[in-house]
């Protein structure tokens, strides 16, 4: 199908002259951003369309997750899961490209009801505006890593070690950055707040 004959694709005849590409959103199916992103960026060089497909990206934070041992696993998250970044210049051929790339499921856009018939109609691809696109890659740049453990407010937890080994409490706050958490245990019949170690406690529900 084509997409500038069928699709109904508005463009200002003055700027298909000098096209500029804009950034787009592209949604894909969940888990499979950086199979599309590898897929999309090899189709490009293969069909030849560098000239207008110009960098895909997946926006990610960086995180630190603090396992139970106390130790620090380094990453990425991303941003909008379930979504790829993709600077074209937008015609009937690049959008063809994405479009038809393994696992995309569509751009994001206004929908467009069809002319006849019933049934969804096509969405046209509405690019992001600057201030979009400036928020999202400064947010990325700019960010401190977020730290991430496996544990939160109201967590039932039993104590592995130290004095207070075996003793069974409720989580009431965590400080991820360092690397502790306060627990209510029950001490001579008496809920009392006591600081422990991430790798001194275990969730236990």
């Amino acid at each position: 199908m084509s997409f500038a004959a069928n699709e109904s694709y508005d463009r200002d005849p003055q700027l298909q002259e000098v096209p500029s590409a804009r950034w787009y959103a592209v949604q894909v199916a969940s888990g499979c951003e950086k199979r599309v992103k590898t897929n999309l960026e090899q189709r490009v060089q293969t069909l030849d369309v560098a000239d207008r497909i110009l960098r895909v990206q997946i926006p990610q934070t960086p995180t630190v997750k603090i396992r139970k041992d106390g130790s620090r696993q380094h990453s990425e998250e991303k941003v909008f899961p379930g979504y790829v970044l993709v600077e074209m210049v937008m015609d009937d051929e690049s959008w063809q490209v994405v479009k038809n790339t393994p696992n995309v499921i569509n751009f994001v856009g206004a929908e467009q009801k069809r002319r006849y018939g019933r049934g969804r109609g096509h969405v046209k691809p509405v690019p992001l505006s600057p201030g979009e696109v400036e928020r999202i890659f400064k947010h990325t740049e700019e960010q401190e890593p977020v730290i991430k453990v496996d544990m939160a407010v109201g967590d039932k937890i039993i104590v592995l070690s130290g004095p207070f080994k075996d003793f069974e409490g409720e989580v009431i706050e965590v400080s991820p950055e360092r690397s502790k958490l306060k627990a209510l245990l029950s001490i001579f019949g008496r809920d009392t707040p006591v600081e422990l170690e991430f790798n001194q406690v275990e969730k236990t529900g």
